[in-house]
């Protein structure tokens, strides 16, 4: 335990074979480091990942964190970025994550693959938590939202989190929220569009450079970085079209 402590808390990262070694070995990841802390997740996010089962053996990472974020609670993610294991930890109260490598790194390949590993509870605490010798370094703590709007824009899932899909109309309500993340072109219109009115899925994809996964991907930023209110009844909402699952699946799609 000793050696995976030095790698967890240096700026390196496992490769997947030495990863699903220590696993086969001790049962975790490897990077649940800290003796004493929790040993299972809270009973109601875990319910809750139970329910996405099929989203974990697909290896959605996005939908584990809306999980995580829904239930504002902490958890360890390792994330597999292709040949390499980066363990995220992300922290829903202080929107802050916990890595050993700032994942604004992560190339595009990996950001389009990557997958969630293993769930756990949380190895290290936030900034400022009373049990400071539970705090790791600074430098490895970073903002939540760049993250989230990364993953959201870049990564694997083509298509709504199920939270948000369904009969609804969308709008941003919180531009600060966002402010400084990259949206280029299509993607910074829509996004003031969506400041002055409320709108389906279906109503985007019309709008000029928008279609069913540019405007599923930028709800699902919105969403995550707490920018979106989402109403079922307001009169501009619409349900999801119809092609977007029947092309995609059940909510989610591999490149």
């Amino acid at each position: 335990m000793r050696e995976v402590m030095r790698d967890f808390a240096a700026s390196t990262l496992w490769r997947v074979s030495a990863f699903q070694r220590v696993r086969a070995e001790t049962g975790t990841s490897g990077f649940m480091r800290l003796s004493g802390g929790p040993t299972l997740l809270p009973t109601t996010l875990l319910s809750d990942l139970r329910q996405l089962e099929e989203d974990l053996q697909e290896g959605d990472a996005l939908e584990v964190i809306a999980a995580c974020i829904r239930h504002r609670e902490p958890a360890l993610l390792c994330l597999q970025h292709e040949q390499l294991v980066w363990p995220v930890t992300i922290f829903p109260n202080e929107r802050l994550y916990h890595s050993p490598r700032d994942m604004a790194g992560a190339s595009a390949d990996g950001l389009a693959e990557l997958k969630v590993l293993t769930v756990e509870p949380p190895g290290v605490r936030p900034p400022g938590h009373w049990m400071h010798e539970r705090i790791g370094q600074a430098e490895c703590y970073r903002a939540l939202a760049p993250l989230l709007w990364t993953m959201a824009l870049n990564g694997p899932r083509r298509t709504l989190l199920a939270e948000i899909g369904g009969t609804a109309a969308y709008r941003v309500v919180d531009r600060s929220a966002i402010g400084g993340l990259s949206a280029p072109g299509a993607l910074g219109s829509a996004i003031e569009r969506l400041r002055r009115e409320s709108v389906s899925l279906r109503d985007m994809v019309r709008w000029p450079g928008m279609n069913l996964e540019r405007g599923a991907r930028l709800l699902n930023a919105l969403y995550l970085t707490s920018s979106l209110m989402i109403t079922r009844t307001n009169p501009a909402a619409r349900s999801e079209p119809g092609l977007l699952r029947g092309l995609f699946g059940a909510g989610k799609s591999r490149r």
